[in-house]
């Protein structure tokens, strides 16, 4: 019994040591940077969309596709130059946005392994993260869609 009231009495030492020690996180300012930054990055793209249907006579709807596109080739060009890196380490999760993220994710891993071979470096490789995300994708929409087409059939909107 005196054993376990002396571990206890050490833990919660090391714990005020502990906390003594830390270093407190700018949560509020990482946040603010995070959220600037993937706004910035929103803005871009919407800009690239306001450009094809200005330019190109494209509709909202059908701009979509085009600025997806867009945005995951100057992702990876920023990538490639190790520009998004940098800007990733200060916004942090603000460069997360889902379609930027997915560029990153796939042309970093085939630069990281370029030097194993265009075939079974960069081919092979290229797509390990953003292999599932892409499956998940695919299945999601079969899903939804397989509800949506029961739904209409059973009298739906």
């Amino acid at each position: 019994m005196a054993e376990s009231k002396k571990q206890t009495k050490e833990i919660e030492n090391y714990k005020k040591i502990q906390d003594k020690h830390e270093v407190k996180k700018p949560v509020f300012k990482n946040c603010l940077k995070a959220f600037l930054i993937g706004g910035i990055i929103c803005l871009i793209g919407q800009c690239i969309t306001a450009f094809y249907i200005h330019f190109f006579d494209f509709t909202e709807e059908t701009a979509g596709n085009p600025t997806v596109a867009t945005l995951i080739f100057l992702t990876m060009l920023a990538t490639g130059f190790g520009v998004y890196d940098r800007l990733a380490q200060i916004a942090g999760a603000g460069t997360a946005v889902p379609v930027t993220g997915f560029g990153n994710a796939v042309i970093s891993s085939a630069i990281e392994h370029r030097t194993e071979g265009y075939v079974l470096g960069v081919g092979s490789n290229m797509l390990k993260l953003a292999g599932p995300v892409i499956v998940y994708g695919v299945f999601s929409a079969f899903i939804i869609g397989l509800i949506k087409a029961i739904f209409l059939k059973l009298g739906g909107m």
